[in-house]
């Protein structure tokens, strides 16, 4: 049996008070996993997803910071560990889109894409990363987006942004492989979130066209994945990108 498999395991889940994040967090605990659960701004909705983790005998904290800042990043770490201890599974789920055709595109708008969703990531896995080392073992699962592998007009920024953690994740899969630390990439396709539901319903049905499932996904879709990844039951399976999103990427 692998060096650590038997420790109760501690996992930090970014951008997690709501949608596919809060869904990734209640899998996790689910599995007896102790979650903290990451928020920027939706301090109410983390709260209520911790509750509901610990009436149901689990373990959970919430924890502020923007992802995007190196310092508060540093923080939220430092008091995850003076908690609980090391974290042992880093879910980058935090992200945000800013919309816009490239010709009309901010630098502002361009900037802090970027800076939540790649930044955000090496920030966050290099803050959880001597650890594993030291212990060897864990779990690094990046939340990519179908975008990053098709692409979508007016989205080059967080295109861009999810395609590089494709890379990201590759090439740290291999730094860290030999230690027993696994890093993978989910790529969600559409999926039922307040980003999806307030589409309007004609290009709901276009998008349906193009899916070959001819339907939606759902947050749990995600969270079952991401709960198989972070399990020892993963343990041969690194540098993947693991596309969840009814066929959409085919």
């Amino acid at each position: 049996m692998k060096e650590n498999a038997q420790k109760e395991k501690i996992a930090l889940v970014t951008g997690a008070s709501k949608g596919i994040g809060k869904a990734i967090t209640l899998k996790l605990a689910s599995m007896g996993i102790k979650v903290a659960i990451n928020y920027n701004s939706s301090k109410d909705d983390a709260k209520e997803t911790a509750d509901k983790i610990i009436a149901n005998g689990g373990s959970a904290i919430i924890l502020k910071a923007d992802v995007s800042n190196y310092d508060e990043v540093q923080e939220i770490i430092k008091e995850v560990d003076s908690t609980w201890g090391p974290i042992d599974i880093l879910v980058n789920n935090a992200g945000i889109i800013s919309d816009n055709l490239l010709v009309r595109m901010s630098i502002e708008e361009w900037t802090k894409v970027i800076n939540t969703n790649l930044n955000g990531t090496f920030y966050c896995t290099r803050s959880v990363l001597r650890n594993m080392l030291k212990n060897r073992w864990g779990r690094i699962i990046n939340i990519g987006s179908v975008v990053g592998l098709r692409g979508n007009i007016g989205q080059t920024n967080y295109a861009a942004s999810k395609a590089a953690i494709i890379g990201f994740t590759k090439a740290l899969a291999k730094e860290v492989a030999a230690r027993n630390i696994t890093v993978n990439t989910v790529t969600p396709g559409y999926i039922n979130t307040e980003t999806v539901d307030i589409l309007p319903q004609k290009l709901k049905d276009h998008i349906l066209t193009h899916i070959p499932q001819q339907q939606f996904g759902e947050k749990e879709d995600i969270a079952h994945i991401v709960g198989f990844l972070a399990s020892q039951e993963s343990n041969y399976i690194t540098g993947q990108t693991i596309s969840v999103d009814g066929g959409l990427a085919i």
